[in-house]
């Protein structure tokens, strides 16, 4: 593993991250490169190269970031899929593992491939005869004040109904967590090969969530009395006040490569994060997620005869 590319938080200081990835690199003689419009933020060891060539160059990509950042570096090597380290300086991010803390140790097992591959799928879209791809959702969103979002529902071929809704979300089972979940649509656990239809606050029209096969293909055709929408890729305008057209999507496995180091530990993480969002821990499980001194001093304490 001769080269690391790095993909930084758009706007969050990531100094300190990538120092300790410097000087991780210099002991270990390994090349590092940015996009060269982030050249400003990185040390000059760190190789300016186009935007386009990062994942292309690189062995493996450090994502410093949130979930944003890393569904970026993951559509950024979608034509050749890398191992993705993410790093955490997001929130709630349910696809990044690795704290800054932690950061030496996981670089040095990446380097002797000590890790698991997590494998994600992705979208593949044509928005209106443009290709994109999105690891997490797409969706037509309505602009405030212009009316709703009304489109018919073509599964492979056959028109099935249509909404008239704020936003209509299509989503994998990575996103079912993000857009989908907050307009109603189910949890979809990212072992399945599935895609979610979800409509958000639907007027007319299907009004429930819709699961279909990973083999179906998808066409969302805007009605000729929507309103202006805009398409929304993993949360990013890929284009904005659309009046007419299509969106046809078809579901690609294998699309990401995200590294994981300990796969039971961040499955924990995630359904305590869960539980903060809509499902309730059992009280063993709570305590399954302490730091294994405070479970080992509660034990201890249990086990204690009382005054």
């Amino acid at each position: 593993m001769a080269g690391l590319g790095l993909v930084l938080h758009p706007t969050r200081d990531v100094s300190e991250v990538v120092a300790i990835i410097e000087r991780w690199a210099a002991r270990h003689r390994k090349t590092l490169m940015v996009r060269a419009e982030d050249a400003h933020r990185v040390p000059s060891s760190v190789e300016p190269v186009p935007a386009e060539e990062v994942a292309t160059r690189a062995d493996a990509l450090i994502s410093i970031g949130g979930d944003g950042t890393m569904l970026g570096a993951l559509r950024s090597a979608v034509r050749d899929p890398k191992p993705v380290l993410g790093v955490h300086l997001g929130r709630v991010g349910f696809l990044v593992e690795v704290e800054p803390p932690d950061l030496p140790e996981a670089l040095s097992r990446l380097l002797s491939k000590d890790f698991t591959v997590e494998s994600h799928a992705c979208l593949a879209c044509d928005v209106c005869g443009d290709d994109v791809v999105a690891f997490n959702d797409i969706a037509l969103v309505r602009q405030p004040g212009s009316g709703f979002v009304t489109a018919t529902l073509a599964v492979d071929g056959q028109r099935y109904g249509y909404y008239r809704c704020d936003a209509l979300v299509v989503s994998t089972p990575t996103g079912s967590t993000a857009y989908s979940y907050a307009a109603g649509g189910p949890l979809v656990s990212p072992a399945a090969n599935a895609v979610v239809v979800t409509p958000s606050a639907p007027m007319a029209g299907i009004s429930r969530a819709v699961v279909l096969a990973s083999e179906e293909k998808i066409r969302l055709e805007l009605e000729p009395n929507s309103a202006a929408v805009a398409v929304e890729m993993d949360g990013r305008v890929f284009r904005d006040a659309a009046t007419e057209g299509t969106v046809d999507i078809s579901y690609r496995r294998d699309a990401g490569l995200v590294v994981r180091f300990d796969p039971l530990r961040y499955q924990e993480r995630n359904q305590l994060k869960l539980s903060l969002l809509d499902l309730p821990f059992l009280p063993d499980q709570l305590r399954e997620l302490l730091p294994e001194e405070l479970r080992r001093e509660r034990n201890q304490r249990e086990l204690e005869p009382p005054c």
